[in-house]
């Protein structure tokens, strides 16, 4: 309805009330149901989180955060973007919060599109809590403008052709703690994820480079689909390299919820690994090819040993204990228990050095430190700073 044409005499006045109410309404509908039909306000969309599928339009903010945060510079993540009514919007209250889930990333992104701040969108979706407020999720259309196209299939991304000196410039020409000291103020500035956001991520970060639908497991090797997650037999689930009883993390929103050490895996061959330490040896796991384990370690396959070496000595740098979370440390033991010690170092490091970073790993980083959290693993650009740290 154009309001510029409405006359200033009381019969108009009272004529653009009801067209106004029934327009209200109407996606409201006297049962709750809107129509997928019709195209909501950002308003009325922050009234209706009832779970149902609407179609909302709004002006892209910027990228929220948290309850109460939008960044509306500096974007560290792809994976959300709010919306509000009025492109000059400051307060969220008023902002509806978007989940932008991997097929729709490459465009919709502020990290990776950040010109996309004050251009109008159209998404589609269930209109559910986000961030712990009013949200739209899952969205299974998003276009520019007023209009929706429906969901395109991810595209892979290619391995990156190399990682900018500026990210590292604060380590240049460091060696032992001073490069400690200064890698883990470069990497602690990060998009912390919840627990829930990992499947999403893992699904993005461990997709099968041959094949888009499923995802590569981390010790068995295997390609399994994507949405084959959970908790039963043959599922996957979430692997916490450093195991989150060694500091007793859990999986809170942090360590226990980092994507730099979290992969997929087989239910059965993560509930075998359990809290082990790593070391080599043991029998073969039936379901891991490659895989041995004993009493109190595990020996991942040949192919990953440097990945979790290189996962284990990102958490040694990135927790170190000033930020409320435990000072994460590998040492050369295999009974750490509860202790936020992890081992055994010289296996580690050895591993480190027997298995470089390949392409597959190398395109997880750059996809975490684009999409996700916005931080690199340094030992994965630079594997050769892990013997100049613990030498």
């Amino acid at each position: 309805m154009n309001m510029k044409r409405v006359t200033r005499s009381r019969s108009g006045r009272m004529f653009a009330a009801v067209v106004l109410a029934v327009a209200v309404a109407i996606p409201l509908g006297v049962t709750g149901a809107a129509s997928a039909a019709t195209t909501l306000t950002v308003a009325q969309a922050l009234a209706a989180q009832d779970g149902r599928t609407a179609t909302v339009t709004g002006y892209v903010i910027g990228q929220p955060t948290a309850t109460n945060t939008v960044l509306t510079s500096g974007f560290t993540a792809d994976t959300a973007i709010a919306i509000a009514d009025q492109a000059g919007e400051t307060g969220t209250s008023r902002m509806l919060y978007v989940q932008v889930t991997a097929a729709w990333r490459s465009t919709f992104g502020l990290l990776g599109n950040p010109s996309l701040r004050g251009r109008q969108v159209t998404a589609t979706g269930a209109l559910t809590a986000y961030f712990s407020h009013g949200g739209l999720k899952n969205p299974s259309a998003m276009s520019l403008g007023g209009g929706a196209t429906p969901s395109p299939s991810p595209t892979p991304t290619p391995a990156p052709t190399g990682t900018s000196d500026a990210y590292y410039a604060a380590a240049a020409g460091k060696t032992g703690p001073a490069l400690r000291t200064a890698l883990h103020g470069i990497i602690r500035v990060q998009t912390k994820l919840s627990y829930d956001q990992v499947w999403d991520a893992l699904k993005d970060t461990d997709q099968d480079p041959a094949n888009p639908a499923n995802v590569i497991l981390l010790y068995s090797g295997r390609s399994q689909s994507k949405t084959s997650n959970g908790g039963g037999a043959n599922d996957w689930n979430r692997e916490h390299v450093w195991a989150k009883s060694h500091g007793d993390f859990g999986t809170a929103t942090g360590p226990g919820t980092d994507v730099h050490h979290l992969r997929p895996e087989d239910v059965s061959v993560n509930s075998l690994r359990g809290n082990k330490d790593f070391d080599a040896g043991g029998g073969a796991v039936a379901e891991a090819p490659g895989c041995y384990t004993d009493a109190d370690s595990f020996e991942p396959r040949d192919a990953v040993k440097g990945d979790v070496a290189r996962m284990i000595l990102y958490m040694a740098i990135r927790y170190e204990g000033g930020d409320g979370w435990p000072d994460l440390e590998p040492n050369d033991s295999v009974s750490n228990g509860s202790a936020p010690r992890l081992g055994r170092l010289s296996k580690l490091l050895a591993w480190n050095d027997q298995d470089p970073p390949d392409a597959f790993e190398q395109r997880r980083n750059q996809r975490i430190y684009e999409r996700w959290q916005g931080n690199r693993n340094p030992f994965v650009d630079h594997p050769e700073w892990a013997r100049s740290i613990w030498s």
